[in-house]
């Protein structure tokens, strides 16, 4: 009774906007015509790459010479050669700081100051200086409580005779002299510039100017510095930048002002402060490193761009960054690429690091110590993503390659149907008995025990338990092939792949049966499901993948079947219950690859329908899931809703989005809970309860939508992931235009040189894959 109570309510919710629309059709047609968008260009930007290097002790001071690195390893000066560092014979000791100015470098320790000239280092003072610093065309060296300037290869003292004036005008002579009661100091120095024509000095928790007379302690107008523990000092143009516990100051005239985690700072314990090579500040901190540019912020943290979290000291050369940390040094270079030379090289990584076989795109993890190919839960769904990929590649390049790889991935997933015994019931995954050996998955979905079942010939064993996401990961994809790729005989085998699987789920009252005659834990589309407490929350999502199947299956065979099983979801009320499928809350209900599903659904769904009341559903249930995705700024969201609403999307962060990609596929661990800056843009509103949209460049490589608000990730190392997310995205850009092609024409900017080498899983070597 209950069951039927609840038809009874779908029916009728959705029987009243259905004929409101009825009656003004007009309202219910989304104009296609009018475009909101605007295209990106694929332009040349500097692409990170990743370079560690471990120490066993501390490097507490960094410096680049002539393309050569040197660092400071207990107290002695130590050469970057063949990624190891070697203690420089006949070096100084005793060192504290090195520091590269005007092309120069110099060594300051306890017992003096050294230039690095030709061959060898080269005393030049014996006095024990805290900072260099270039100022009106000389080179200035600061002791702690004097400064002076090198004059002839000898550092001579800028002390005026009769001592230091200071800024109190009380202590001002009528004839202009001052008089103390005790002289005034200098110092104590900690680091000195020049900013505006004029030295400034940093003390302990105070900043300070020097005329080369008046040490003025009150120029300072307005603001103040946020903590007294002071790090560093840094001049930037027309800014003068302090480092402290407590986030930057930031000295521009005489007005002081605070930069804070609430300003986007995303450390404030900060230790060093350096300039880049592009306009570009670099700050050391006690967790990790950050590139301040013009209205952004880059945050580089341990395990994937570093060896350790705290930062001794960053030193700049060309277009190369070398970070100082206990744990070691960290190397950033930046390497020109357009994103079409990056989708070039996540190819040859795929290629390389063995990540494809029979046709299927796999993880990768280790195994007593080797690299080993992952036979998952989701092979269909892991695969399906370069699928789609590959028929936008071929669809936008005509590269008969691309093609290949679509056709090879298109059998494979068909591979996936085949080789069950039953017309439509669908494998999660293939394991070759001889080929493969990640050795059979003791777990299933959801923790459940796995269910293989092996082939009549024992060559193969099959996954069951197949869930939604397989499900619709196969309407999405192989109806992409379908449309965009498939010839001959490609088009009857996708069409018959997509009625035989709809048919299935079709003639099950909803279910996909599963070998022991019961349905699959995850595979229910049924009403004794969905509109029931028990699947409730599943009820939008589902519905939705449900009404695809049924649209997919009419559009591609003109089957009536496939209509009246549409129709009948309708009537059940599925098409009403998407409008609100996204869910939100309770957390128990959100899960991160939920909203991969249901954007597969909606790109497949939408493209088919062309009832302006069903897709006036469609469309409503798209705008209310974007906007609660929005704030992510995935490519993948922002790109499927572009596609089919012709709307205004966040297009530019979504080409920032696909350049700040990672080269660097195995997944590290991360760290950004802790960061002082996790707060939801302005602009943008956190529906989901997610603190900070993560850059990719501040996580890891992330498969198919990436979920944007995790701070933290732990694998440390152990996994190599597919980055067919980004080949996916990328050029389902380019197919709809939202991403221009590149104007260069310089080949080394559009693609990469093959290496003919490998670095991950060994080859295949096991039976083919059958033809059909």
């Amino acid at each position: 009774m209950m069951l039927q109570f609840l038809r009874q309510i779908a029916r009728k919710s959705l029987f009243l906007p259905l004929f409101i629309m009825s009656l003004f059709p007009a309202f219910a047609q989304e104009n296609q015509t009018e475009r909101f968008w605007t295209p990106v260009a694929d332009e040349v930007f500097l692409q990170e790459v990743s370079h560690k290097i471990q120490t066993d002790q501390p490097i507490t001071g960094i410096g680049v010479y002539q393309k050569e690195c040197y660092g400071i390893i207990q107290s002695k000066i130590h050469q970057l050669k063949d990624n190891k560092f070697k203690e420089v014979q006949n070096s100084p000791s005793q060192i504290s700081r090195l520091i590269p100015i005007q092309g120069e470098l110099w060594a300051l320790g306890n017992e003096g100051i050294y230039k690095l000239g030709s061959n060898a280092w080269e005393k030049v003072d014996n006095r024990n200086y805290v900072d260099l610093s270039f100022h009106d065309g000389k080179l200035y060296a600061a002791t702690s409580e004097e400064i002076f300037k090198l004059e002839n290869n000898k550092f001579v003292s800028i002390k005026p005779e009769g001592g230091y004036y200071n800024s109190d005008i009380t202590m001002l002579m009528e004839d202009g002299t001052q008089l103390h009661a005790e002289p005034v100091k200098l110092g104590p120095i900690t680091r000195f510039q020049s900013y505006a024509g004029t030295l400034h000095i940093l003390r302990s928790g105070e900043l300070v100017q020097f005329d080369g007379k008046i040490v003025n302690t009150d120029f300072i107008d307005w603001g103040k510095l946020p903590s007294k523990t002071t790090r560093d000092l840094q001049s930037f143009g027309s800014r003068l930048y302090v480092s402290t516990d407590r986030g930057l100051a930031e000295l521009q005239g005489a007005s002081l002002k605070t930069i804070q985690g609430k300003d986007g700072l995303p450390v404030e314990n900060t230790t060093s402060l350096t300039r880049g090579f592009a306009n570009d500040l670099w700050i050391g901190t006690e967790r990790g490193a950050v590139r301040m540019l013009k209205g952004e912020w880059q945050y580089f943290g341990a395990s994937h761009w570093l060896p350790s979290n705290k930062v001794n000291d960053i030193a700049v050369a060309d277009k190369k960054v070398f970070i100082a940390t206990d744990g070691g040094l960290g190397i950033i270079e930046y390497q020109e690429y357009t994103l079409q030379k990056k989708a070039e090289f996540y190819e040859r990584h795929i290629e390389e690091w063995g990540q494809k076989r029979l046709g299927f795109i796999q993880t990768l993890f280790l195994k007593d110590g080797e690299w080993t190919r992952e036979v998952s839960d989701n092979d269909g769904d892991h695969t399906a993503s370069y699928l789609a990929a590959m028929c936008y590649k071929y669809k936008v390049t005509g590269d008969e390659e691309a093609r290949k790889k679509a056709v090879e991935s298109f059998k494979a997933m068909i591979w996936l149907e085949r080789i069950t015994p039953i017309d439509g019931l669908v494998a999660r995954s293939i394991y070759s008995v001889e080929g493969d050996k990640s050795g059979l998955a003791k777990h299933g979905s959801g923790g459940l025990p796995a269910k293989w079942n092996k082939t009549e010939d024992g060559k193969w064993y099959w996954k069951g338990d197949t869930s939604s996401d397989e499900i619709i990961a196969h309407f999405y994809s192989v109806s992409i092939f379908h449309d965009l790729v498939a010839e001959g005989h490609e088009k009857e085998l996708a069409k018959e792949h997509l009625t035989r699987i709809a048919s299935y789920i079709h003639d099950n009252g909803f279910l996909i049966i599963d070998m022991d005659g019961k349905p699959t834990r995850w595979g229910r589309w049924d009403p004794d499901y969905l509109l029931t407490p028990y699947g409730y929350s599943d009820r939008g999502l589902n519905g939705l993948e449900a009404l695809a199947f049924m649209q997919t299956a009419y559009s591609v065979s003109g089957d009536e079947k496939f209509k009246k099983g549409y129709q009948q979801l309708v009537d059940w009320g599925y098409l009403n219950n998407t409008l609100r499928q996204k869910n939100t809350f309770p957390p128990s209900t959100l899960a991160p690859w939920d909203d991969q599903l249901a954007f597969e659904a909606y790109y497949t769904i939408l493209r088919y329908t062309t009832d302006p009341k069903y897709k006036s559903f469609l469309l409503r249930s798209l705008e209310r899931t974007f906007e609660v995705k929005r704030m992510e700024h995935v490519p993948w969201f922002n790109f499927a809703y572009g596609a089919y609403t012709n709307n205004d999307f966040d297009n530019e962060h979504c080409v920032k989005h696909l350049q700040a990609w990672t080269l660097d596929c195995v997944e590290h661990s991360f760290q950004n809970s802790h960061r002082d800056d996790l707060f939801v843009e302005v602009g943008f509103t956190s529906y989901e309860g997610g603190l900070k949209t993560i850059s990719p460049r501040e996580s890891s490589v992330m498969r198919g939508s990436r979920y944007a608000t995790v701070l933290d990730g732990s694998l440390g190392g152990r996994r190599v992931m597919e980055p067919t997310g980004y080949l996916r995205d990328y050029w389902m850009g380019r197919y709809h235009g939202f991403i221009e092609a590149p104007t260069v024409t310089d080949k080394a900017l559009l693609t990469v040189e093959p290496r003919n080498q490998k670095f991950g899983a060994a080859p295949y070597q096991g039976p083919a894959r059958p033809e059909f």
